[in-house]
Order: structure tokens, then C-alpha cells, then sequence
């Protein structure tokens, strides 16, 4: 591509930017090659650790739980409590578990945090309208009594697996929540009553515990918290529940209950005891505690409690996933190549090292008896964190895939042909039938499957969905991996672009559009969509990409940037925020991609002024401004990408400069 013309100095300015953000990018690189970052922000993922803890007594130094204190402090909202994350209002869920996860480290009830805390609660009701996750924390910590949680029935994973309503088709977050709180329920496990369980009793709750009618609690969320209310689907399902409760076969319970303990123990064994996420993770240490507080499981389990612990400014929480590392690294890896520097000798120790820690990531092969534990192939793909966690991801396979053949040429060692051959094999299989992709698995269940969504806090969690996201990213790697290696699976990669570029079409929203789905949110999902049809081979003047064009020009600020609030992904509508490093980024790259040439004129100037807003904003040290979240899951909660201000500005910079991208 052909160096943009630009207003006198503009050009060197770009220059000096990338490399100084290139410089602040390697100074923070890890040895082994990847970016460590802090991927935090929800904030009930601390109380369920904390609660296990409070359970089973696992080492827990001095200094983290001080940091954990700290931390809990420094979020709680000015007369009030906590919230679902880190950006939304006060929610009984987050307020509950919080205060709770405060008093368990050892902060008196009198506490001036502790008190305005609970008087926050009771305002609100009090933790009878705790959503059901709550519930199921409340009643294992002894707070709470099981008759007041929904029945969480083991039995359900003995029913024949082709039925809809069987837990292997539902989504993998889901169903691994699911897993360790149906075992915790069916046995009623719960903790040693203490003297501080005892207080909580009457803390969090506005009614005498020995008045609370708790089976009418089961179906009570605050309007605090409440998103996707019951439906009627799920409410009678809780009634047979209830009533199956009342008398449940002993044997079919126990073969149930084998089931998920074999399920349990293999989640654990094949992602190192890690999980798949935090909310798994305290779960399964609690449940491994239960059956055997001596056991090895329960060990492995303690030793990896570190994995997801991080420690900012203001203390020590619980992050979204043992780290985003492998996700962060192919994007910096990526942007890297767009600045053409490593080309020209500069940052390319950095950009050897990235390639490193991707290769290293590669899951090279599939788990033993998969298909038996609800699991796809996995070999050649690349997982959102790190291979010895182990969960395939789709479009973590497209940027693995894309970073490795884009930086191919640069290092002594590029990652083999048939590796890369092999997560070609796994983007293929894993398109979905409406040609879209899904982020962990292929789509196994009906959307009808919502009707039964009982986390009342999230929204579409019942099944795996295609994104445009995903989508995306996985055709892009797909062409990518053609054009580098012609030959191989040729027709199918050509079919399954089609599919994608019609799904990416008819996702397209009527103002030009795409809604993304794990970044805030039509700046994001923008970009992808429109690199999406344009890898396929939609032209400048295509009636799609002319839409995004037109979108994306109406939302630029008058100062050049781009800034849309959290607010954008629960409500679908464009809402506007603060301008934002990231989102400007994002918007610059959709919007330089909506043009054969970035000096075409309907891009021209608006482009120009987005770098010049980058540049200015542009710190010392080469580094830009955090800014408010940006990153979100299940439409409700955000989520923090700390590389994220590093690494888009830079990639921004390098598609206005000309370079190869």
C-alpha cells in the first residue's frame, strides 16, 4: 500500500509515534514473548474466591488478603455498594457478595465502608433478591438456606444427549458453572458455621432468618440487578424441579452425581486446574475440599489460585480468565508488523519474541475422549490464554494463524505448514450452520434454549452464538492461510467465506453498523465487520462497506476521535462516551478499510483527523491513556484489556502509514 499523503510533518509525527509506541510496548514485554495485562472488572469473581477460602482455609497470605481489603475499598461506590463490574451502578449481587467477601477478611461490621455498604442493601431489599449465583454462594457459606435456591438437578446430565435441554449443548461457560453447583447442590454441602457466618445471617438479610419463608425467595431478583427476567418456560421448570426434589430417585441421583464428578475431575486434569474460568475455578476448589480436604485434586487446585490473582494500584482482585496472554500477543504482534518497523530492523527482537510465545501456544493435540466430555477437537488451535488451559477458540485460532503468517518471513524459525494446516482443519469444522462462528464451539442448541436462562444477569448464555467478531477474524485467517499456502482445502475455505460474508451481511444493522459482542461495542464490532467483507472481496463502492463508511463518519467528534460509553452493549444503541485511544483506533482502522486508498477523499481528511487526536494524546513514555472499560461479555459486564491502549493505537498508526498490515 502506498505511503499517505499528509500534511507537511504529519508523516514523520506517525513515525516517531509508532516507534515510540513500539519502544513502550517491548519495554513491557514478558521474557517468554507475551504482554502481561490485567483482565479484571467484574466484581463478583473476588467473593467466590474469597468465600472458598473462608470454607476450606487454603493459604491465603497476609499481604493478599490486606490487598484484597484494599481493593474491595477502593471499588465500592460513595454511599453505596458494589456493582455486576466495575462501571455499573450498585447491584444487590455485587453489593451482597462484596460486603460479605469484605466481612470475611476480617473488616468488623462497624466498619464505616461495611456499614454504608449494608445500609445500601437494605434499601434494597436485601440479599433475598440475590440473583441465583449468589444464592448458591449465600447458601454454601451458610448464610443462606439451599431451600431458598431454584434446584440445580445433577440428573440432568444423564438424559439422553440428543435431547435440546441436555447441558452438552449449552454454552461452555454455562454448562461449567452449572457442573460444580449442581454438585454442591445435591449434596447441600455447606461450611463451617462461624461466628462471623452467623452475623452475616443477620447483616445481609432484612428478614429474621428464622421467619424467612425460603422457598419463596427462589424466584426473587432485585430490579437492581434483574436483565433477563424468568420466563415462563423456566418458572415451571423450577416448579417440576421443586416437586422432583421433594422425592428424588436415590439411584438415578447417585449415577448423576458419578457423571459430574467424572465431568469435574476431567475439566480439572486437562487445564492444568485452571478451568475454564474464575467462577469454575472457586467452584471446583470448593468442590474438590468437600470430597476430600486432603485430596491431590484439592492441592493442585490451591496451587493454582495464583494463576488468577492480580495485583493494581489499588489492591488485589480476581481477573476474568487465568490472563488474556495469547489474545493480547498475536494483536501486538500484529500491529507490530503494521508499523513496518521490525521490517526495517527496529522492534523485531519484540516481534521475535511474540512470534516465540504464539508458537509455544499452539494446542498440539486434540483431548483424550473429547466428544465423551462435551468437547471439540482442539489440535492446531489456539486458546484465549495459554495451551496449558487449553480451551479452542475460534477467533484466537484466526489471529494465532494470522500473526504467525504475517510474521513469518521474519523469524529463523516460522511455526511449521502443517500446524498451520491443522487450524485451518478447526476453523473449517467449527462454522456454524447460519455460516457465522462461535467463539469456543460450534452452536450445538436452539435459541430456544433462553428461555430457560436462569443467570437473570446475563443475557444470551445459554448457547454458543455466532459473532460477527469471529466471524470475521476466522475467514480473515482463513484467506490469509490461503494465500500464503495455496493448495490446501481450497474450495472449502472459498465455501466457508461465502457463508461468513453472507452472515456478516445480514448482521449488518440498518445504520451501517455491526454490534460486537466482547468489545464496547459498534466501534468494535465495526471494524470487524468491515474487514470481514472487504477480505472477501467487497469493493469500496460495495452498498455494505459504503454503509459502515457513512456510520462511522456520523459518530467522529469534532476533535477527530471516536468515544462511545459501556452503556452501548446492554442497551444495542449507540450511546455516546468519552473520546477513547481504543475505540479511535478501531474506528480509524474500519473506517481506512472502507477505501481502496486511505487518501481516497470520502476518508481522507476525517482519517487524518482520528491520527492527529491519536498523536496528540500520545503520552511520553509512547504510551496512551487507559480510559473507561472497553471490553464486555454477555451484553451486561465489562471487562478490563489493559494491553488494549498499547497495542490499537499503535496498529492505527501503522495502517495510515502505509505499511504492510
Amino acid at each position: 500500500m502506498s505511503e499517505v499523503p499528509a500534511a507537511p510533518g504529519l508523516a514523520e509525527a506517525v513515525r516517531d509515534g509508532m516507534r515510540r509506541a513500539a519502544g513502550a510496548l517491548g519495554a513491557s514485554q514478558a521474557p517468554d514473548g507475551h504482554w502481561p495485562g490485567d483482565y479484571g472488572g467484574p466484581e463478583f469473581l473476588l467473593p467466590g474466591l474469597v468465600i472458598a477460602w473462608a470454607i476450606t482455609g487454603f493459604p491465603l497470605g497476609g499481604a493478599q488478603q490486606a490487598g484484597m481489603v484494599r481493593y474491595l475499598r477502593a471499588t465500592r461506590r460513595p454511599g453505596a455498594g458494589w456493582g455486576l463490574h466495575l462501571q455499573g451502578a450498585s447491584t444487590v449481587f455485587g453489593t451482597t457478595l462484596n460486603y460479605v467477601a469484605l466481612r470475611l477478611l476480617g473488616v468488623p461490621a462497624d466498619d464505616p465502608d461495611a456499614a454504608e455498604a449494608r445500609g445500601w442493601l437494605a434499601d434494597h431489599g436485601g440479599a433475598e433478591g440475590v440473583p441465583t449465583w449468589g444464592k448458591v454462594w449465600l447458601a454454601v457459606l451458610g448464610v443462606y438456606r439451599w431451600e431458598g435456591v431454584s434446584p440445580l438437578p445433577p440428573e440432568l446430565w444423564v438424559l439422553p444427549r440428543g435431547l435440546p435441554v441436555h447441558p452438552g449443548t449449552w454454552w461452555c461457560h454455562t454448562r461449567a458453572v452449572y457442573l460444580p453447583m449442581c454438585r454442591l447442590y445435591a449434596a447441600r454441602w455447606q461450611g463451617p458455621e462461624t461466628a462471623v457466618v452467623r452475623a452475616l445471617r443477620e447483616e445481609v438479610l432484612v428478614t429474621p432468618w428464622a421467619e424467612i419463608d425460603w422457598p419463596s425467595l427462589r424466584e426473587r431478583v432485585s430490579s437492581t440487578d434483574l436483565y433477563a427476567p424468568h420466563s415462563p418456560w423456566l418458572e415451571a421448570a423450577n416448579r417440576a424441579f421443586a416437586l422432583y426434589e421433594r422425592l428424588p430417585k436415590a439411584g438415578l441421583r447417585r449415577r448423576a452425581v458419578r457423571l459430574v464428578r467424572e465431568q469435574i475431575r476431567y475439566e480439572d486434569e486437562t487445564s492444568g486446574y485452571l478451568t475454564i474460568g474464575p467462577v469454575s475455578k472457586a467452584l471446583h476448589l470448593l468442590v474438590a475440599w468437600f470430597e476430600d480436604p486432603d485430596g491431590e485434586a484439592f492441592r493442585r487446585h490451591v496451587a493454582r489460585v495464583g494463576d488468577y490473582l492480580w495485583e493494581t494500584g489499588r489492591g488485589v482482585h480476581m481477573q476474568g480468565y487465568n490472563g488474556s496472554q495469547l489474545w493480547d500477543t498475536a494483536f501486538a504482534l500484529r500491529a507490530l508488523r503494521a508499523s513496518g518497523l521490525p521490517a526495517r530492523g527496529e522492534a523485531l527482537d519484540v516481534l521475535r519474541a511474540a512470534h516465540g510465545f504464539v508458537d509455544a501456544q499452539q494446542i498440539r493435540a486434540d483431548l483424550p475422549e473429547h466428544g465423551r466430555h462435551f468437547r471439540d477437537r482442539s489440535a492446531g488451535a489456539w486458546p484465549f490464554s495459554t495451551a496449558e488451559q487449553g480451551w479452542p477458540v475460534s477467533d484466537c485460532t484466526a489471529e494465532g494463524l494470522m500473526a504467525a503468517l504475517g510474521s513469518a518471513d521474519l523469524v529463523t524459525e516460522p511455526i511449521p505448514a502443517e500446524r498451520l494446516r491443522a487450524a485451518v482443519d478447526r476453523l473449517l469444522e467449527w462454522q456454524n450452520p447460519d455460516g457465522g462462528w462461535s467463539e469456543y464451539e460450534r452452536a450445538r442448541g436452539s435459541k430456544a434454549m433462553e428461555r430457560l436462562n436462569a443467570a437473570e444477569v446475563f443475557d444470551d448464555i445459554m448457547i454458543a452464538y455466532s459473532y460477527t467478531e469471529c466471524t470475521s477474524a476466522s475467514m480473515q485467517g482463513l484467506l490469509a492461510f490461503r494465500s500464503a499456502h495455496p493448495g490446501y482445502r481450497e474450495a472449502e475455505i472459498e465455501r466457508a467465506v461465502q457463508a461468513g460474508e453472507a452472515y456478516l451481511r445480514a448482521r449488518q444493522r440498518p445504520d451501517g453498523s455491526w454490534y460486537g459482542g466482547w468489545g464496547v461495542c459498534f466501534t468494535y464490532g465495526s471494524w470487524f465487520g468491515v474487514a470481514g467483507l472487504r477480505a472477501a472481496g467487497a469493493t469500496a463502492e460495495d452498498e455494505a462497506v459504503a454503509r459502515a463508511r457513512a456510520f462511522l463518519l456520523a459518530h467522529q467528534r469534532p476533535d477527530g476521535a471516536w468515544g462511545e460509553a459501556f452503556a452501548s452493549s446492554p442497551e444495542k444503541r449507540w450511546i455516546e462516551g468519552e473520546p477513547h485511544p481504543v475505540q479511535t483506533a478501531w474506528a480509524l482502522l474500519a473506517l481506512m478499510a472502507t477505501a481502496d486508498d486511505p487518501s481516497d477523499p470520502r476518508v481522507a481528511e476525517p482519517v487524518e483527523r482520528g491520527i492527529h487526536w491519536l498523536l496528540a494524546h500520545q503520552r511520553d513514555d509512547g504510551t496512551w491513556p487507559t480510559g473507561p472499560v472497553v471490553g464486555v461479555f454477555n451484553r451486561t459486564c465489562a471487562i478490563h484489556y489493559a494491553n488494549y491502549p498499547a497495542i490499537f493505537p499503535l496498529w492505527a498508526l501503522g495502517r495510515f502509514g502505509g505499511s504492510t498490515s
